[in-house]
């Protein structure tokens, strides 16, 4: 009889252990040079992280395009739409696992706030842009 109530006692102590792990928050950071590129409107350094193809939504171009098309396509639209000088990019939703991760942010510019969203795939270790919209609020 005890050892039955040592059993169920180590059964309840791993239940717990597991839910309260798999409850703890994944670590979302964002790489350092993603958030430099929004905040700065450098499409050269943002475009460091997007994959060979990229799902794009930039206000009219919608499809699939190469890294150096995605790059040319948002330089284009930070030229028309500058970020404003300080913390121009915020993150308003970060969700995810290890190996992806959805982005929700808010980036203001010099003519008006966009929503942009991206999708975080990581591969050979590193994090890599496979979606990225930028949408007008």
């Amino acid at each position: 009889m005890k050892n039955i109530k040592k059993i169920v006692s180590v059964i309840v102590l791993l239940c717990s252990i597991v839910a309260v792990s798999s409850g703890l928050p994944q670590d979302n950071k964002l790489p350092n040079d993603i958030v430099v590129g929004l905040n700065t409107g450098n499409a050269k350094v943002l475009s460091s992280y997007f994959n060979q193809n990229v799902e794009l939504v930039v206000l009219d171009n919608d499809n699939v395009y190469s890294k150096a098309q995605a790059q040319q396509i948002v330089s284009n639209f930070f030229n028309k739409f500058p970020p404003v000088v300080e913390n121009a990019f915020s993150v308003i939703h970060n969700s995810g696992k290890a190996d992806a991760k959805s982005v929700i942010g808010k980036l203001k510019t010099e003519k008006g706030d966009f929503r942009v969203y991206f999708l975080l795939k990581k591969s050979s270790g590193k994090e890599y842009i496979h979606q990225l919209r930028i949408e007008q609020q």
